[in-house]
């Protein structure tokens, strides 16, 4: 049926008295007297209701029907037409047997309430309202306050209140009284309007918020008794809120709808009290009828084409001043936050027309702009977005860098002002600020705000942070529909973006270079003391672990072919805590994964030399530190991962062996022996030749590399716009190569601090004992691979230890 006149939305009253969205499509009464929606997308069957004589059916807001099934079955019918909603009032009503011109056609309560209610002698008076004149409000205000238990009154009150027209004249009153400053006759009128919002009719609603009406419904709500002056609500109304209007909205009656909306929702949020848990009921359909407005509301700008246009285009102009453009971004931002009424099905076509009249890019370059509330209003329209759709947001990002010259060219302008602003904290580490293709791509503009959040707190950051970690989660990516979605995405992610992310990681923890010349910039291999810093390394910190637990591919190629987990280590050294367990938590989470590519690259870079130190700097204190390092190592015991724990116990037990407080180090080095006792038995498990897993591993990194090694100008270009880092690694692990027999680990502390019986430690100094670690790249022979071929390396290595061995035990410090 394509009559528009019978176009209705099906709506139920859900368990939080929230409506919901059914479906759009038409209605029909059959000749069984019933009532049928059917669905116009697909033909379903939306609502099948049989009209029961019985049945209290209302008429609201001239286009909505609403009535009861069930004890908590509440329906209502929304039609696009007056003149549809009409006709099947009149059809309800000739079932029934009932005037069309009533708003309702039964008592909403059941036969012995009622027929209580008429036996009662005083019926008739309550139904007569006493005249509306000052010395008749006590009156009138007790009639109204007596009503409120009782649906049956509540209903006829409100009749009697409508075929009079008493509301009017309620308020021509109060006008009077407020002239003649009879404060005793406005506190009795706001005894009155409360009361009749308390009623919880909509008929009574739709006039005293009527245009003519609604100002003095405020009026007669700022004499609260309770207060000895008036509160001032009109004035804030008229004179301090003001309404803006972005682009000039042509109708009218859309214009009426906005003032409405916003007046009623003061009145509900504002004016009156908090309801307790016995009037949540009261107020149930003033709550409906601002939820109706907003679905009005939103349905008529959405369906506006040429005044959504309009806005897009003056939000992306680059003529449009900045006031102008912070009021098209604020104008966006109440509209998403209207959507959220929505229900599901509006929901998704009300951001399907925002991504097809083009919101992404839009905010691709407000995202850009210095101001500070058009970035925060801007992020929380794309946190819409995000939740909304993740995989919208991700499919149009994957597109960006097939059109990356005209976006380059469009952007240039808007996004250097951004790229500035991220790079000058980098400028000692070499950078430098050029713009290249990959700086206007939506997911590293947002990373860029992350990083450059003004609040001391991030707290900007945080909410971006969460944004990347919902894009990036593999769990919203598996829809069958894209089932290469997850692979694409990542991909994309790691080549354009995740250089971005770890870019102020790298440059907070970037090491001294010994051939800087005299007089040259050096850079702390220790991270900052800055809070706001520290923070922010946190943040990023938090999403690498996030990586690392569900990105296994190409997280493991990420680290291994840039050393990060070396970097990330550099932050035990930082002053503030929080900082320090973030990036032990990020090796616990390697460690965690049990994978032993991880574990080969953690014995060859010997990177349990900061996390140990950091244990020995701790001393005896007894807090959260020293217990999450204490909880790496019972993990490594408990799971038994053995060529973890011969490389601690191999390079380590010196420096741990007088930690007594717990058995964490004495089981490691119990189950180091007993392997190596199975071994000499022949019961190894270990066969594997060393040489075959390092060709391995070797093989799997290459193909990464050769991957990493297609051809893209673009990300070279970034990575040197972020500083050379890669060539400052490549430069000094070739060194490493050359000095390896040179290059020596040792300890700050002595291993006997860690179990002094008074808690105190002795000073640092250069005559503290170290326990000695192998150079990286090179790793200690284990004992718990036994090869034939081995026998003659194994006996020099062994007179080798015995000559070293001294030096290895811990001195204490005079």
């Amino acid at each position: 049926m394509s009559d528009t006149r019978r176009r209705v939305k099906v709506y139920t009253l859900n368990e939080e008295r929230q409506w919901e969205d059914r479906g759009t499509g038409h209605v029909c009464c059959s000749e069984a007297d019933s009532l049928t929606v059917t669905g116009e997308a697909d033909g379903s069957l939306l609502l099948e209701s049989r009209i029961s004589p019985d049945t209290a059916y209302q008429k609201q807001q001239d286009t909505l029907i609403v009535w009861s099934e069930a004890e908590n079955c509440d329906l209502a019918l929304s039609f696009q037409e007056k003149a549809g909603c009409d006709e099947i009032w009149e059809k309800i009503c000739q079932v029934q047997g009932k005037d069309p011109s009533v708003e309702i056609t039964q008592d909403p309560v059941d036969e012995s309430e009622e027929e209580r209610f008429e036996d009662t002698p005083e019926s008739a008076q309550l139904l007569e309202l006493p005249p509306c004149e000052p010395e008749r409000l006590e009156e009138l205000a007790e009639l109204v306050t007596s009503v409120l238990p009782s649906p049956v009154r509540r209903e006829r009150l409100a009749l009697a209140l409508l075929s009079s027209g008493y509301i009017r004249k309620l308020l021509q009153l109060f006008r009077a009284s407020e002239e003649a400053g009879d404060r005793r006759g406005l506190q009795q009128l706001y005894q009155i309007v409360r009361g009749l919002l308390f009623l919880n009719k909509a008929t009574l609603f739709e006039v005293m918020f009527s245009d003519d009406c609604i100002m003095d419904v405020v009026g007669c709500l700022e004499y609260e008794p309770a207060l000895l002056q008036p509160k001032s609500h009109r004035e804030f109304l008229t004179q301090t809120a003001r309404f803006r209007e972005v682009i000039p909205i042509t109708d009218s009656e859309l214009r009426q709808k906005i003032h409405q909306t916003y007046r009623v929702q003061y009145i509900q949020d504002i004016i009156l009290p908090t309801q307790s848990v016995f009037e949540d009921n009261f107020l149930s359909t003033l709550s409906s009828f601002i939820f109706f407005n907003k679905v009005e509301i939103v349905s008529m700008l959405q369906e506006d084409e040429k005044f959504l246009t309009e806005v897009f285009a003056q939000l992306t102009d680059e003529a449009t001043e900045d006031s102008k453009r912070r009021e098209l971004v604020n104008f966006f931002k109440e509209f998403c936050a209207f959507s959220q009424t929505l229900q599901p099905q509006n929901r998704d076509a009300f951001f399907k027309t925002l991504a097809n009249l083009g919101i992404l890019p839009a905010l691709e370059i407000v995202m850009g702009m210095e101001d500070v509330q058009v970035k925060a209003a801007a992020t929380d329209i794309f946190s819409y977005l995000v939740e909304f759709s993740p995989s919208m947001v991700r499919e149009f990002v994957m597109q960006e860098p097939q059109q990356a010259d005209d976006v380059s060219i469009t952007h240039t302008h808007t996004h250097t002002r951004v790229w500035t602003s991220v790079t000058t904290p980098y400028v000692r580490c070499g950078m430098k600020s050029v713009c290249c293709v990959q700086d206007v791509l939506l997911i590293n503009v947002v990373i860029k705000q992350m990083i450059c959040d003004s609040d001391p707190e991030l707290g900007g950051a945080v909410q971006l942070m969460g944004l990347l970690r919902t894009l990036i989660d593999p769990e919203n990516m598996l829809a069958p529909a894209s089932k290469a979605e997850k692979s694409e995405f990542l991909s994309f992610f790691y080549k354009y973006c995740m250089h971005v992310l770890t870019a102020p990681l790298l440059a907070n923890t970037a090491e001294e270079d010994p051939d800087l010349s005299e007089g040259a910039a050096r850079v702390n291999p220790v991270c900052p003391d800055n809070f706001q810093t520290a923070q922010l390394l946190a943040l990023i910190l938090e999403l690498l672990t996030f990586c690392v637990e569900h990105h296994s591919y190409h997280i493991k190629s990420y680290i291994m072919t840039r050393d990060l987990l070396r970097r990330v280590l550099t932050l035990m050294n930082s002053r503030h805590s929080f900082l320090a367990l973030c990036a032990l938590r990020f090796m616990r989470r390697i460690i965690g994964l049990k994978d032993e590519y991880y574990n080969r690259y953690i014995v060859k870079g010997n990177l349990f030399e900061p996390v140990i130190n950091a244990l020995l700097d701790n001393g005896t204190r007894y807090n959260l530190l020293n217990s999450a390092i204490i909880e790496l190592f019972e993990f490594i015991r408990v799971e038994d991962i053995r060529s973890l724990t011969a490389h601690i116990v191999d390079n380590f037990t010196t420096a741990l062996e007088s930690i007594e407080y717990v058995q964490t180090f004495k089981g490691l080095k119990q189950r180091y022996e007993q392997e190596k006792e199975r071994q000499s038995r022949g019961f190894s498990r270990y066969r594997r030749d060393t040489r075959s897993f390092e060709e391995d591993e070797d093989t799997w990194l290459n193909e990464d590399e050769e991957e990493d090694e297609v051809p893209d100008t673009g990300l070279d270009k970034c990575k040197s716009d972020y500083g050379k880092f890669m060539e400052s690694e490549k430069v000094k692990e070739s060194q490493d190569k050359e000095n390896q027999a040179k290059r020596k680990f040792s300890f700050c502390h002595s291993a006997g601090a860690a179990n002094t019986a008074n808690g105190s430690r002795p000073p640092p100094s250069t005559s503290s004992s170290r326990a000695a670690a192998p150079p990286s790249g090179q790793t200690a022979r284990t004992g718990l691979v036994d090869y034939p071929d081995d026998e003659d390396e194994e006996d020099e290595e062994e007179d080798a230890e015995e000559e070293q061995a001294p030096h290895k035990r811990p001195r204490l410090g005079s």
